[in-house]
């Protein structure tokens, strides 16, 4: 459960990473000018037609697939041991809120990955895409597809935000716990390890929710 987790949040990064890109237009970075969606449009690219990044995709499935599985294991298990609650629990505000309903956090943010599927990942990969011209080559207009979704929709642009947001509140526990299951359990490692994952569950969910949000307010 614990690896499966910080595979997952690995690819978080660097999804978010990509994805920032989409508010990077008309800018000159790396040596030269980037037009409107033309970053966006190059990461795109690279991550559809390198062969290593092609392999490495049923693998992130199957870490996605394992860590649901496996959650719902454990969940049912800790039932069957405790069918009854707890009338009275101890903790510290959001990391406690989120250890008590990480199964329910999760599964809201498998609902948004299901949706976020199928608007984004089914079209770029099944369906028939705009194209432009990308350093003399054409290929995939991957940013007018999701800019024209965020700028068309206000109510995704909604659901997107809910979703960076319960992601953020699942990731605050899953990060320290992850690395608590894995050895990192002493006094010492143990307070770092909540601090870390409260900055990474912030950047997280700023980063994801920055981008419906440039689109409504900004672009």
């Amino acid at each position: 459960m614990s690896i499966s987790g910080l595979f997952l949040m690995l690819f978080l990064l660097m999804h978010l990473s990509i994805n920032l890109t989409l508010m990077l237009n008309d800018v000159d970075m790396f040596g030269q000018h980037w037009a409107e969606g033309e970053m966006f449009n190059t990461g795109a690219h690279f991550m559809i037609s390198t062969p290593l990044i092609r392999i490495m995709e049923p693998l992130l499935a199957a870490g996605f697939v394992f860590h649901i599985i496996y959650a719902t294991i454990i969940t049912l298990r800790n039932r069957k041991f405790r069918p009854i609650g707890y009338t009275q629990t101890s903790g510290n505000a959001l990391t406690s809120w989120s250890s008590k309903n990480m199964y329910i956090l999760g599964l809201a943010v498998l609902a948004f990955l299901v949706l976020h599927i199928m608007n984004f990942f089914w079209k770029f990969r099944f369906t028939e895409m705009p194209t432009v011209e990308l350093g003399g080559h054409t290929v995939d207009d991957s940013y007018s597809v999701v800019a024209g979704l965020f700028k068309g929709s206000v109510a995704y642009c909604l659901v997107y935000i809910a979703a960076a947001v319960l992601l953020a509140l699942h990731l605050s526990h899953g990060f320290w716990s992850a690395f608590q299951t894995i050895g990192f359990n002493n006094r010492k490692w143990i307070p770092r390890l909540h601090a870390i994952s409260v900055v990474y569950a912030i950047v997280i969910g700023l980063g994801f929710s920055s981008i419906p949000l440039y689109f409504l307010l900004i672009h």
